[in-house]
């Protein structure tokens, strides 16, 4: 067995991030289930907040559809996270922890939220992380999307563009 090297290239699989409120509309969980479902057919692993409403929509979606998903949770308690969140990272930072969500992702898609997912397009915008806006805050700098095929498109794009 090889063991690498530090002249060894090693691929690593490309994470997205979701990010959205905890609360939402019955619209706009079905557009997070129906984007997770999606997005599970282009990449393996989602990482999120890891709570209830777009978070879990989301992973409901990926986790249908094969994907892991991971949730990085504001509190110490597993218990609270969604019931499709695969790997539970507790951090006891409470919303301090939205900049391990989005540093953890190569790819950020937002969606419907209030400050919380404010805070974390802000993070994507100052770290340079590609962010979509998918029914969420228009701001320079995010990626306008209107619908989930064109997120996965533009997201297919972006992968191929930094295949190496």
């Amino acid at each position: 067995m090889k063991v690498p090297g530090a002249g060894d290239k090693i691929m690593r699989k490309k994470i997205v991030g979701v990010i959205g409120g905890h609360n939402c509309s019955k619209e706009v969980e079905q557009l997070a289930q129906n984007l997770g479902k999606k997005l599970a057919q282009v990449v393996p692993i989602l990482v999120c907040g890891g709570l209830s409403g777009t978070m879990e929509a989301v992973c409901s979606g990926f986790k249908a559809n094969g994907g892991l998903t991971i949730g990085i949770i504001p509190g110490y308690d597993k218990k609270d996270a969604n019931p499709y969140v695969d790997i539970i990272i507790p951090t006891g930072i409470g919303l301090a922890r939205n900049v391990l969500v989005v540093k953890s992702a190569d790819i950020v898609v937002a969606l419907s939220g209030q400050a919380g997912t404010l805070s974390e397009i802000a993070y994507c915008l100052q770290f340079g992380i590609p962010v979509f806006s998918l029914s969420s805050w228009d701001i320079p700098g995010v990626i306008k999307a209107k619908t989930t095929e064109e997120v996965i498109i533009r997201i297919k794009e972006i992968i191929n563009q930094n295949k190496e």
